[in-house]
């Protein structure tokens, strides 16, 4: 049975983790207490405007909670991918040698 190859590079990872970071800083810059209701002017069909909600509080709290869902499950990701990279490095030599197994 053929076995579905992970080639994942460096670069692909570095990505994921801007991407974690910029997902961070948002959920910090807008913590749930802060919350209001988002609302801008809409035109009316006689060339008027009338304020509406564009983003209720409850619609931006579900946002930042599927954000946070995001994140982690990224994160959980990114960190098990680290540590495959990781052990490939070790697999092909690039691993730190112990002291008393080097050749004085």
């Amino acid at each position: 049975m053929a076995k579905k190859a992970n080639n994942y590079i460096t670069a692909e990872l570095d990505f994921a983790e801007e991407q974690l970071a910029s997902w961070k800083a948002y959920v910090l810059a807008n913590p749930f207490p802060e919350l209001k209701d988002r609302i801008e002017n809409k035109p009316t069909a006689r060339g008027g405007v009338i304020p509406m909600v564009v983003a209720s509080i409850e619609q931006q709290g579900k946002f930042l909670q599927d954000t946070m869902k995001n994140y982690l499950s990224l994160l959980e990701i990114v960190n098990n991918l680290r540590e495959k990279e990781e052990a490939k490095k070790e697999a092909r030599g690039s691993g730190n040698v112990p002291h008393r197994m080097q050749n004085s």
